[in-house]
């Protein structure tokens, strides 16, 4: 395990050898091998469908979890599979989802999809991959993903062949007999021929690949960003990005010793690869925590609990989970717990005080990005920490702080402690071709070289960077940019308060103002008024206090735990318009605020009065940024 305290480690390291020398593998089924031979018998994978600390668990060891991966590569070219071609899969955490993942890479180009995204989305991510096998569930209750699937895939004709996964087989007596006979029935409106995943991998040859592997570095994973609002982008990842990630984990945080937890999607980059690859490259073991992760049943309650039974080291987290796992008391030995690595969104350094007492654990707080293909940096294991910031990048990792225009020319490089966009290369960036559909890259490499990320920054004099806050999460108050991070940052010391999303709401005068929506933590009782008094104490620029404080029973969340901050101007821009149109005596109310791919987001009005005229509302409602239009 290679020492990385400093800028000067990083450098040295990079100096000695090429990223291509110190990792000589050039595909995953070559690292998974590789893996194999050193560790055969050692624990690779763990799933639990339930969080009971006694619940039924199924652990492949290295050997046989190579032998299921060879199975799927293999059943997915039986099913006419290329190196080009695309599978995707639509599944919650389960051992499946991970022998897709890698057996899809080996056999072609695998795309993991958000399941909980809308039917029309999940349809144009289909079409756009060009997927031509769906893994997905079986029908389960309390669960809609094969129902949506279904449809999505009748608007999906690219579609061939859909493999089913049965979480029944998880499930033990008496659960494991009622769940089939109140199993949903499943209305098929496609034409796909639909098979059972683990049926069809059990016919199929486990002790070698039927097919050689090209043995070249190229695209082997689409992952869709956001598409939880609008239409998502896919950003491509070559299988040297992936083993970066598994790199940069094994050489200085993990050995075949080491027990992951990870709670988050497998869908998600976060899950896939600073945590799956960390394991693939280094022989660790992860263990998955109900279907639904940090989302699952008791899974908050018994967190503490799992870690004792599965001798957790190392824990991955994002700043909701950490939030909510403060609300509840350290109630068994976590003692061989070592580290949290938390990602996705910054992490309030109150919280991370927090955390750090009450779990007696470091959290490293890293960055990285889809398009990255994850991490990009950490705060050091072995050196000094900067709570707040989000480390030192990683060797073979490229930061810049620039100011470009929207062509992309670089027209500033930013100095010490100077914030700007921070743009990056590194093996896991596709230059030039990030996302799949052309138009997309346009403008999207400063000097046709380093990613622009779209996240504002700067780098300190030790090398560290910091995350000042998004490019559009912006709040501009006539013309004065206000970082939405020091509203966040200033409620996140308050005991009440659990979990924080400031925004701009619409403002006639100054184009928008900051407003600030908390959720509290459970059990807690606090006043607007003590939480209007609290901020304009501690929040040193009065342009940034906010202008409306509201408190909502739960805060909207993404599937791995950010505040999602589009619903949160939707109900600012409601909030705003029916206010003024209430003002203006004019019976009319938004109806929903929908985000068109041109325009934004638009606010459908409802006219409650026959006699309302166009010319009337937009007297009142075109004064304000975002558009509106009569709901049909």
């Amino acid at each position: 395990m290679s020492k990385f305290a400093t800028i000067a480690d990083k450098i040295e390291l990079e100096t000695a050898l090429t990223f291509a020398e110190r990792a000589p593998e050039k595909t995953l089924f070559q690292l998974l091998s590789s893996t194999v031979d050193k560790f055969p018998n050692r624990n690779a994978l763990s799933f639990q469908i339930k969080s009971g600390v006694k619940d039924k668990a199924e652990t492949h060891s290295w050997t046989s979890l190579k032998a299921r991966v060879t199975q799927a590569a293999n059943t997915f070219r039986q099913l006419g599979v290329g190196e080009k071609d695309v599978i995707a899969y639509l599944l919650p955490n389960c051992n499946e989802a991970v022998l897709t993942l890698i057996g899809g890479a080996t056999a072609g180009i695998v795309n993991p999809v958000n399941p909980t995204i809308e039917v029309g989305q999940i349809a144009a991510i289909l079409r756009e991959t060009g997927a031509k096998v769906v893994v997905t569930l079986k029908t389960f209750p309390k669960s809609d993903v094969a129902q949506k699937v279904s449809q999505a895939i009748a608007l999906a004709p690219n579609v061939e062949t859909v493999l089913e996964v049965d979480l029944v087989r998880y499930l033990t007596p008496p659960t494991s007999w009622i769940a089939p006979l109140i199993r949903p029935k499943l209305d098929v409106s496609h034409s796909a021929a639909v098979l059972d995943f683990n049926a069809e991998l059990d016919k199929a040859n486990a002790s070698a690949l039927d097919f050689s592997e090209s043995g070249e570095d190229r695209v082997a994973a689409y992952f869709h960003t956001g598409g939880t609002t609008g239409m998502p982008k896919v950003a491509q990842h070559k299988f040297s990005g992936m083993i970066y990630q598994g790199w940069c984990a094994e050489e200085f945080l993990f050995t075949e010793e080491d027990v992951l937890i990870c709670p988050l999607p497998m869908f998600h980059v976060f899950a896939a690869y600073p945590t799956l690859m960390a394991c693939l490259a280094s022989g660790a073991h992860m263990v998955m925590p109900t279907p639904a992760g940090y989302r699952g049943d008791g899974v908050f309650d018994n967190f503490w609990k799992l870690l004792e039974r599965w001798e957790v080291t190392f824990m991955v987290t994002v700043p909701t989970a950490v939030a909510a796992l403060m609300q509840r008391p350290v109630d068994a030995d976590v003692s061989k717990l070592r580290l949290a690595l938390c990602g996705s969104a910054p992490l309030p350094v109150e919280l991370a005080k927090r955390f750090e007492k009450s779990a007696g654990v470091e959290i490293l707080e890293g960055y990285g990005m889809t398009e990255a293909t994850c991490l990009v940096s950490i705060n050091p294991p072995h050196g000094e920490r900067k709570i707040g910031s989000v480390g030192l990048p990683f060797p073979y990792c490229d930061v810049k702080i620039l100011q470009c225009d929207e062509a992309g020319n670089i027209t500033t490089e930013c100095g010490l402690d100077e914030i700007g966009e921070i743009c990056l290369d590194n093996p896991g960036v596709v230059t030039g071709h990030t996302y799949t559909e052309d138009a997309k890259n346009v403008g999207l490499f400063a000097d046709g070289k380093y990613l622009r990320t779209g996240d504002l920054g700067r780098i300190d004099a030790d090398g560290f960077l910091w995350i000042t806050g998004r490019a559009k999460d912006l709040i501009i108050r006539g013309g004065h940019n206000i970082d939405p991070a020091i509203i966040e940052e200033a409620l996140a010391a308050h005991k009440a308060i659990a979990f924080t999303g400031a925004i701009g709401q619409p403002d006639s005068h100054s184009g928008e103002v900051p407003c600030v929506y908390v959720e509290l933590v459970e059990g807690a009782e606090v006043s607007i008024e003590d939480l209007n008094a609290y901020l304009q104490e501690n929040i040193g620029e009065r342009a940034a206090i906010p202008k409306h404080v509201e408190i909502l029973d739960e805060l909207p969340k993404t599937q791995v735990g950010k505040i999602f901050k589009p619903d949160l101007r939707k109900l600012a821009i409601t909030r705003v318009y029916d206010a003024a149109l209430a003002e203006a005596n004019i019976d009319a109310n938004v109806a929903s605020v929908l985000d068109d791919k041109k325009r934004g987001l638009v606010a459908q009005v409802k006219y409650n009065d026959p006699s309302i005229t166009d010319d009337a509302v937009n007297d009142v409602l075109g004064s304000f940024t975002p558009q509106w239009e009569q709901a049909e």
